[in-house]
């Protein structure tokens, strides 16, 4: 195990964690507000890439942490594209 790797791994799994307090938010409002959907809309596919890049360096670690990341971060997408074209109607 690497020390970069054990680091960077616990970022990612506590930011995943952090992530789905987003999450319960955007859907218990219903409503994105003040909240511009592209920021994480380009962390979320920077997360993909993520996990597809740490395994080609062997960081399984923050492998693990970057699956924490993105699922938390694809949803909150979701929801907010889907409360945002719902809210239009």
């Amino acid at each position: 195990m690497q020390i970069p790797d054990l680091i960077n791994g616990n970022f990612e799994f506590i930011a995943g964690i952090l992530l789905w307090l987003n999450v319960f938010r955007v859907y218990r409002d219903k409503q994105i507000q003040g909240i511009h959907i592209f920021p994480t809309a380009f962390f979320a596919l920077w997360g993909f890439w993520n996990l597809f890049y740490y395994p080609h360096l062997g960081q399984w670690l923050s492998f693990v942490g970057g699956i924490m990341v993105v699922v938390p971060n694809t949803i909150w997408v979701s929801l907010a594209v889907y409360y945002t074209k719902t809210r239009g109607k």
